[in-house]
């Protein structure tokens, strides 16, 4: 659980020729299983019908034993699911990544902590709400509402968190996982309260929420959470080098140059900013930002110049991964995204405090 700290490494390079193969690997595995994605389903796409059918976006010919249909199904199903997917699985592990540097614990996690159920629920309000504030009325921004909702109600209880667990620039595992507690369960307790003053469409709209799921997504929608991402992303594997001094101590880490205080507000804000895009597009999607950020410093070490990226990478895998089972493990019919992550990230969680445990005995 040591994982969290290191010392600036501005004196040694963040990659070596190790780096470099284990990094080539694991994106050779998330363009496998992005391939496997969209050819998988109930329209079965030949690998090389898929390269025609992308090819011929380019202004390629689309050859004559390619179906309509097919191409119908990989461009505006598949891919926009696919992309989604890869988009919110860094997105989530970056956040955790950086969030775990920031509260030095490794149990950060924006679905454990509160932070995305802070944002579901604001969404929720949003979509139940939404009309008896006039919200009906701002169709000029039209799909930021739900997102921007999301924003506010992650960053809120991200600020929370903050205020409740960190006492002069330590934060308490024991209190942040109480506090984290806590925040869900208010959260959970609006959502429900919310849920009863909803009609039959906004019900079906909530449900959507409460697992997670990457289907019924358009390009409109995943471009702009596409380019909010990646944007943000790149932002935060900016704050590494703070945040690897960060790891010594407050009081280190400003006699090195760094404005701690700036630094943990700009990541707390823009860690909100993911979280609130993803759970407005995607629902709650547990224990990604927490396993992921965990496998890319066993794999890549502790160093946040690498294991922002690195997160974001396996992040990407993970997502991608369980939305593949989900679809492929109870069809015709979907199994919810966050169940699978629930079900994978939940013994990981459960091995990590048996071996914190074990370590401090």
């Amino acid at each position: 659980m040591d994982g969290t700290t290191v010392l600036p490494t501005r004196l040694r390079r963040p990659w070596s020729s190790r780096r470099d193969l284990s990094l080539v690997g694991a994106a050779a595995l998330l363009i496998a299983i992005a391939l496997v994605a969209l050819r998988t389903g109930a329209v079965a796409i030949p690998l090389h019908h898929l390269i025609d059918i992308l090819l011929a976006t380019f202004g390629m010919p689309l050859p004559a034993d390619v179906t309509p249909q097919s191409a119908a199904v990989l461009l505006t199903i598949r891919l926009p699911r696919v992309v989604l997917g890869i988009v919110a699985g860094a997105g989530l592990a970056a956040t955790g990544a950086v969030l775990q540097a920031v509260f030095r614990n490794p149990l950060a996690d924006p679905a454990l902590i509160g932070v995305s159920s802070g944002a579901a629920l604001a969404v929720t309000g949003a979509i139940v709400l939404g009309a008896s504030f006039g919200m009906d009325q701002l169709r000029w921004i039209g799909p930021f509402v739900l997102p921007l909702a999301g924003f506010v109600g992650g960053l809120a209880a991200t600020v929370v968190l903050y205020r409740v667990a960190t006492v002069e620039g330590t934060t308490s595992l024991a209190t942040m996982l109480l506090a984290g507690i806590a925040i869900n369960a208010l959260c959970f307790a609006g959502i429900g309260l919310l849920t009863t003053m909803a009609s039959n469409e906004q019900l079906r709209n909530i449900s959507f929420w409460n697992f997670g799921s990457l289907s019924g997504v358009g390009w409109d929608t995943v471009g702009v959470v596409a380019v909010v991402i990646v944007a943000t992303t790149v932002l935060l594997m900016r704050t590494a080098p703070g945040l690897n001094a960060l790891a010594l101590g407050e009081t280190e880490a400003r006699h090195l140059g760094f404005e701690t205080q700036k630094l943990k507000r700009n990541v707390i804000a823009l860690s909100a900013l993911i979280a609130g895009f993803i759970v407005a597009v995607c629902g709650v999607i547990g224990f990604v930002a927490l396993v992921g950020p965990h496998l890319a410093r066993l794999i890549w070490g502790a160093d946040n110049r690498v294991v922002i990226g690195g997160s974001a990478l396996i992040g990407a895998i993970l997502l991608l991964g369980a939305d593949l089972i989900g679809r492929g493990v109870a069809a015709p019919t979907e199994l919810p995204i966050g169940i699978v992550t629930a079900l994978v990230g939940a013994p990981f969680f459960l091995w990590m405090l048996l071996r914190d445990r074990g370590r401090s005995s």
